[in-house]
């Protein structure tokens, strides 16, 4: 099935970067580079066009003039990269591109990683994660990291520690999130791809907020240890927001597959995921899903936006059948997602009690914000016996939906609810119950893909009024 999402979303011409679409961005300044994505510029390395050292002094130039607006940058690590191009980088598929780690689920070795929370300021890992390994042998130069609402725990990028990151289509408007620093960065250009995760949308949410290509992998087709075994119970996954498709194919090629002593994996993938961006998936089977309960039908624009990709699927050959109701009546959307929130939460519990016991200390006011601090304190009752059912709610979901999938190839949806969000809409900082509305509102559909455990993109195909993707 990704293999066709892929090549699907190649058809859609995406497959190179659609600088009209970047035009409309008001901090899009176009220079001699900015037609080209990642493997572009490895491209002009490998020919010795251009080198590594300069890519990264173009990346820091770039940052420096922007983020001051945007606020998409946690942390710097100049030093560091200048560093690894100095000893000489692997000769991998991103042989000298710049690229942005996310301040949550990828730790660095030696470096700081604040997950946008106060309690964790300073927090320093002591040795790099199996994908960050990776990425280093892959050839990217790794200089900064980008911001996160506290913990990762919101579809917005604003803390009372980090700050609002900002979209740079429109200041006033959310980035998305968890990973709305890595969107906000990329879309501003300051790198043509960053790393991201997602447990309930934080890859594909921010992606459609800026206009970016944003794959949510197959769960465990992206190693996500060795410091931990699941994140978020098997919900969350990493991978990347790009520019093309072509990128996030080969991002794939480079990151995917077990580690030694991984307790699953997905499914062998035969071939390279970057061979199949240029092959015909055929004809498919789409699903038209518009919103799933108890969410109810999306603003007119994300509607607009899903028939128009609708018809677009159609014109290229694809059957695409409206199963709105039909899809709500086959899944307990509650249920999951209400097990979702549970499984959440208790994982939040653990991670901040493991921090406390690293401190040697109890909580103090001022740790978390008052959400996070709810949800932590929330989290304590619940039993083992009810995480276990909150895991048999996904399992029997995955194996619904594998049933479901006999008739349909492609699930078509909204990533969004709504269009972006003004800032303050979505925080950790009012009721518990504001941020589970404001999810259900905004983000409707995304995290099906989570609890089923499949592939899930979000593709930069439509604008409103305002040119806001």
């Amino acid at each position: 099935l990704i293999g066709s999402a892929i090549a699907a979303t190649a058809t859609f011409h995406l497959s190179q970067i659609d600088t009209s679409q970047a035009a409309a961005n008001p901090l899009y300044e176009p220079d001699d580079l900015a037609q080209y994505d990642a493997m572009g510029l490895a491209k002009l390395v490998r020919e010795r066009e251009l080198s590594p050292i300069e890519l990264l002094q173009r990346s820091i130039k770039r940052l420096e003039a922007v983020n001051p607006q945007i606020n998409a940058i946690a942390g710097k690590m100049y030093a560091l990269a200048e560093a690894s191009i100095k000893h000489g980088l692997p000769d991998g598929p991103f042989k000298g591109v710049p690229f942005l780690l996310k301040d949550i689920s990828f730790p660095m070795r030696g470096v700081k990683s604040s997950s946008g929370s106060e309690l964790f300021r300073d927090s320093v890992a002591k040795e790099d994660s199996t994908v960050v390994s990776r990425f280093r042998k892959a050839g990217l130069v790794i200089f900064a990291r980008t911001q996160v609402p506290e913990l990762g725990l919101l579809p917005t990028t604003e803390s009372t520690f980090s700050g609002i990151t900002r979209n740079p289509y429109d200041l006033s408007k959310t980035a998305g999130g968890s990973s709305g620093g890595s969107a906000a960065a990329v879309a501003a250009g300051i790198a043509t791809m960053a790393s991201a995760s997602d447990g309930g949308g934080s890859i594909r949410i921010p992606a459609s907020c800026c206009g970016l290509f944003g794959l949510k992998p197959t769960r465990a087709r992206v190693p996500v240890g060795p410091d931990i075994f699941e994140v978020w119970g098997g919900l969350g996954v990493l991978h990347a927001l790009t520019l093309s498709v072509r990128d996030s194919a080969a991002m794939l090629d480079a990151t995917a597959g077990p580690a030694r002593g991984d307790s699953y994996a997905a499914p062998v993938q035969p071939g390279r995921f970057l061979d199949q961006v240029s092959q015909s998936p055929g004809r498919l089977r789409i699903a038209l899903v518009k919103a799933m309960s108890p969410a109810q039908a999306p603003d007119p624009v994300c509607e607009q936006a899903v028939h128009d990709t609708a018809k677009l699927c159609e014109s290229l050959g694809h059957e695409v059948e409206e199963q709105t109701d039909q899809f709500n009546r086959q899944f307990t959307f509650r249920e999951l997602r209400a097990a979702h929130g549970k499984i959440v939460i208790v994982s939040l519990r653990r991670r901040i009690q493991k921090r406390l016991k690293k401190l040697g200390r109890e909580l103090r006011q001022g740790d978390l914000e008052p959400v996070t601090r709810f949800y932590y304190d929330v989290a304590e009752k619940y039993t083992a016996v009810e995480i276990e059912n909150c895991r048999t709610s996904f399992f029997r979901a995955a194996r619904s939906m594998g049933e479901y999938q006999k008739r349909y190839d492609l699930i078509l949806t909204p990533t969004l609810g709504t269009p972006p969000l003004p800032h303050g809409q979505i925080t950790l900082t009012g009721t518990a119950q504001q941020v589970i509305d404001g999810l259900i509102k905004f983000n409707p559909c995304a995290a099906m893909a989570n609890w089923t455990g499949q592939p899930a993109m979000s593709v930069p195909l439509y604008q409103d009024d305002q040119r806001l993707p």
